[in-house]
């Protein structure tokens, strides 16, 4: 029987919020002691700020055997990262207890664990440290982190100096190398470049052949279906959903698919939702011809988007745009824009545009939507992003047939595509062209 890693129990987390009778900004320490008089007169008067709680987590339960490759899944401010830190010992729990049998390497995120003034490699040794090492055994180490994080020439320079992308880098590579019995990542795909991400995702299944438990913290749900084998899904600080990864994914897209995106869904969440709000997406539905709403595909089906907008500034004229990001390195596949009007729109104008993506013939696998609302007249504003609040679109293998001279066990490329060979002799030239169907072009009408 695997011995037990991590368990938790009835753990949870409250933070108390000030919420004062008004809306106010932050304020710097001189206006607070300019503003004490004011403040004293108010509780005098029995109007003082109120303070609330807010529940991070609530009673969570669960317990992780050695070597399981965890992915932790949610929404934003559900509590995954309040779950990581009090497992890496940051912040206290308010209630309930987190047992970790093991020693912790975490990354939580850019700037956690290192110090501004010290170089890199005094950083390395630092953490080492921390997690209770050797000098000797993180020497072992050293060339290793350095190769991996790719910052050789940096190494001696002031962690303060790195960009995030070398900070992350670097962070990762000692989070990894370091030996931890226990890995905790969160979103550490979130900054670096398609490479990085690989080399990442390598590196944490190297871990968990090792026996090692790794805890990953993820946005990105083909990620975690490739490198977890169990997942954990939270809501509102609560454990909805803990088993298999596909059928806690599904659990996870079918509370998206519940969800309705409206003029006020995510506007404060700048993760999924951005832009000036002069123009907002009041409505989405992924549906196939029939009117029915889903969001899995065979290749060479029709996909079916409509979408409704409200203008709430002057606007001259609207072109939305529509793109599929890849699952896994989140760069855009493929993208259209149309332009819904050129003319001005003033405020209170609504309207709802359906748009078709006919005979999709794209790799199967999962697709996250990126959509994107604003002016006709091509302007650098975002009025409206939508990025990730709608299932991922799964393109499955059925429908249409692949061309013959697709190879379908290998993750290239994103589209199928007829192509031909010519194949030249001594003797002269001879063309072959391999058999393919007639394809129409890649459209939306």
């Amino acid at each position: 029987m695997s011995e037990t890693a991590i368990r938790v129990e009835g753990l949870a987390k409250c933070y108390r919020i000030a919420r004062a009778l008004g809306k106010q900004p932050y304020r710097t320490l001189q206006e607070d002691v300019i503003a004490l008089p004011r403040n004293l007169w108010k509780r005098a008067l029995g109007r003082s700020d109120t303070m609330e709680t807010f529940w991070a987590l609530e009673d969570v339960s669960f317990e992780v055997t050695q070597g399981e490759v965890v992915g932790i899944i949610g929404r934003n401010g559900a509590g995954k990262s309040t779950l990581l830190k009090i497992l890496s010992r940051i912040t206290n729990p308010t209630r309930g207890r987190a047992d970790i049998y093991g020693r912790v390497g975490a990354l939580l995120e850019v700037g956690t664990g290192f110090h501004q003034e010290l170089t890199g490699r005094e950083n390395i040794f630092l953490s080492g440290a921390i997690l209770g090492m050797r000098k000797s055994e993180i020497a072992r180490q050293f060339d290793a982190i350095v190769d991996f994080a790719e910052v050789e020439q940096f190494i001696d320079t002031p962690a303060k100096r790195y960009s995030s992308g070398m900070y992350m880098r670097l962070a990762f590579a000692v989070a990894a190398h370091l030996e931890p019995e226990i890995l905790l990542v969160d979103e550490v795909l979130a900054v670096g470049d398609a490479a990085f991400q690989k080399k990442c995702l390598g590196k944490m299944e190297d871990v968990a052949v090792d026996g090692r438990t790794v805890f990953f913290v993820s946005h990105n749900t083909q990620a975690v279906r490739q490198l977890c084998g169990r997942g954990i899904l939270l809501e509102h600080g609560r454990v909805v959903a803990d088993g298999p990864t596909d059928s806690t994914l599904t659990v996870y897209n079918q509370r998206l698919r519940e969800m309705r995106v409206d003029a006020e869904t995510g506007v404060n969440n700048p993760e999924n939702r951005r832009g000036s709000g002069a123009i907002r997406f009041t409505g989405v539905s992924v549906e196939d011809l029939g009117g029915a709403e889903r969001y899995t595909f065979a290749m060479g089906d029709t996909i079916r988007l409509r979408l409704s907008f409200t203008v709430h500034a002057p606007m001259r004229g609207a072109a939305v745009v529509v793109a599929l990001r890849s699952g896994m390195s989140r760069e855009i596949v493929t993208s259209v824009r149309h332009v819904v009007t050129e003319r001005e729109l003033a405020p209170g104008v609504s309207s709802t545009v359906v748009i078709d993506l006919p005979n999709v013939y794209i790799r199967p696998g999962e697709y996250p939507l990126y959509l994107h609302l604003g002016e006709a007249i091509q302007s650098p504003k975002n009025y409206d992003v939508l990025d990730d609040m709608t299932p991922p679109l799964v393109i499955t293998a059925g429908g249409r047939a692949l061309h013959d001279n697709f190879d379908q066990t290998k993750p290239l490329g994103v589209f199928s595509i007829p192509s031909r060979m010519t194949i030249g002799e001594a003797s002269g030239q001879q063309e072959t062209e391999a058999p393919v169907a007639p394809q129409r072009p890649h459209i939306v009408r």
